[in-house]
């Protein structure tokens, strides 16, 4: 494979008609690209105060890689922030080195980024939702090789990501294990069959982007026959009471963005927490895009301050 061909985006293809091979080609290009340094011009610069890793972690059944964030002196004792990354059947941690390193360097914080397994035939949203909940589990288990005190803990994701992050939240609320903090980016948080039935989803399907064939895919690879949607869709989480402190961020310009804002508004009448934050005009993966989205910084300022303050000591 040359350079060249490493470093060129493929064309997003047409997803109401894609074939399962075709979204496996596609899949392995976008993600070489996203890893890229020619990606750099749209997904940022890491902080050069960060040292970043590639690390393998063995969990039940499968050994699963994590993209680690530290600040570059090194020290012990950091707050825990779980990251996992939006794209659902496609995507990567590396797309997030600009968000992830400036957090580790900033807060400071380490920051275990995790590489789930992406959606795909046999390989449902349930499989990604363990991954997240896993690495979230084994790290704080083991937080004297990580240097972190597991005493202060986050969980942080963007779009599926935030999906994964909302129920890593729920299941550690089950398992005893206190987070000080969630942070929720453009979440994905319902995939049943309601998960259409919201006005952003009408308004945005086609515009800015054709948001509606992407997203039914999501659908269909995430929730196969038979399967339960409702365990995987945070939204249809009966008791959201006793969760950690929430930050959902909405950009406006989103299909999915009344999936936050009725997830936010879940959590607040549970009496869990929230702060809702909207940034108008913004798009779906605003976020990840510093070098095309004006308001990536602002939002990640909030983000680093939310943090900060739920993480101090």
């Amino acid at each position: 494979m040359s350079e060249l061909a490493a470093e060129t985006r493929p064309p997003e293809p047409d997803f109401s008609v894609i074939t399962i091979e075709e979204l496996l080609v596609y899949r392995e290009a976008e993600n070489r690209f996203r890893a890229s340094g020619a990606a750099r011009a749209i997904l940022g610069e890491p902080h050069p105060d960060a040292a970043i890793e590639w690390r393998e972690i063995a969990l039940p059944g499968r050994d699963l890689p994590v993209r680690v964030y530290r600040p570059a002196r090194d020290r012990t004792g950091l707050p825990l922030v779980v990251h996992v990354h939006g794209g659902g059947f496609v995507g990567t941690a590396a797309q997030c080195d600009w968000t992830n390193s400036h957090l580790a360097a900033r807060l400071p914080a380490v920051v275990v980024s995790v590489e789930h397994r992406l959606l795909a035939p046999g390989s449902p949203l349930a499989n990604a939702a363990d991954d997240g909940w896993d690495v979230l589990r084994h790290v704080a288990k083991q937080a004297a090789e990580w240097g972190v005190d597991p005493a202060r803990a986050a969980v942080f994701g963007e779009s599926c990501g935030a999906l994964i992050s909302a129920l890593a939240a729920v299941r550690a609320r089950e398992a005893g294990l206190e987070l000080k903090a969630q942070v929720l980016v453009n979440p994905v948080a319902d995939v049943t069959e309601t998960m259409f039935d919201y006005p952003s989803i009408a308004e945005y399907a086609y515009r800015p982007s054709r948001a509606l064939p992407l997203l039914q895919l999501f659908q269909r690879l995430a929730v196969p026959p038979g399967a339960d949607a409702s365990a995987v869709s945070p939204l249809s989480t009966e008791d959201l009471s006793g969760l950690a402190p929430a930050l959902v961020v909405v950009p406006t310009q989103d299909a999915v963005a009344d999936h936050g804002r009725r997830y936010a508004e879940r959590l607040r009448e549970a009496g869990t927490s929230v702060r809702l934050t909207e940034y108008p005009g913004a798009k779906h993966a605003f976020l990840t895009l510093p070098g095309v989205e004006p308001q990536a910084e602002a939002a990640q300022a909030e983000i680093v301050a939310f943090l900060r303050a739920a993480l101090a000591k």
